[in-house]
C-alpha cells in the first residue's frame, strides 16, 4: 500500500460505475463521468494500491452446488473469540466469520451442498476447535437480499 488517502467525489463516482458494471472500460467510464481514460485508470490503480479498492467477481452459490445457508452463532469460553474465529474460519464451509457483540461472540455464514452435512460438521468437526463453549445453527429459509455494492475489506491486512 503506497499511500493514503480519502476518497473524493470522483472516486466515489468510478466506484459507482464499477458497482454498476464492473466489466466497464476505463473508457467507458470515462466517458460516463466525462473525464479521460488516463484519469479513470490512475485513479483506480491509486485505489487499489491504498488497499481501498478491490475489483472482484461473484457467482451464485447455487451454481456451485451450494443449496444450503446456515447461520452458527458461536459463544466462547477459555480463549479469544479472535482466536476461535480464525480456527473456524479455515474450515471451506464457512463463507464468512465475524467477531459480533451481543449474546455469543462468533457469527459464522456457512454453505453446504446439502443439510445432511450439517450434523456431521457440527458434531465431528467445528465442536473440536478448543475455546466453543456453545453454537447455535439458524437455516436460511431465504435469500432476499445480498448485497455486495460495499464489501468490506480485511481491515487486519490494511494494518
Amino acid at each position: 500500500m503506497s499511500e493514503t488517502f480519502a476518497f473524493d467525489e470522483t472516486d466515489r463516482k468510478i466506484v459507482e460505475q464499477l458497482r454498476q458494471n464492473g466489466r466497464a472500460t476505463n473508457q467507458q467510464i470515462a466517458e460516463a463521468l466525462n473525464l479521460i481514460a488516463s484519469t479513470v485508470s490512475t485513479r483506480i490503480r491509486r485505489m487499489e494500491d491504498a488497499g481501498m479498492l478491490r475489483v472482484v467477481a461473484v457467482s451464485d452459490f447455487a451454481v456451485h452446488g451450494y443449496h444450503v445457508l446456515i447461520h452458527l452463532a458461536v459463544q466462547v469460553s477459555g480463549r479469544s473469540a479472535l482466536e476461535v474465529a480464525e480456527d473456524l474460519a479455515v474450515f471451506p464451509e464457512v463463507f464468512a466469520a465475524h467477531l459480533v457483540t451481543g449474546s455469543y461472540e462468533i457469527s459464522l455464514l456457512l454453505t453446504l451442498r446439502d443439510i445432511d452435512e450439517l450434523p456431521s460438521l457440527i458434531t465431528d468437526r467445528l465442536s473440536k476447535v478448543s475455546g466453543i463453549r456453545s453454537m447455535t445453527p439458524a437455516i436460511g429459509l431465504d435469500i432476499v437480499r445480498y448485497g455486495l455494492d460495499t464489501a468490506p475489506i480485511d481491515s487486519r491486512r490494511l494494518a
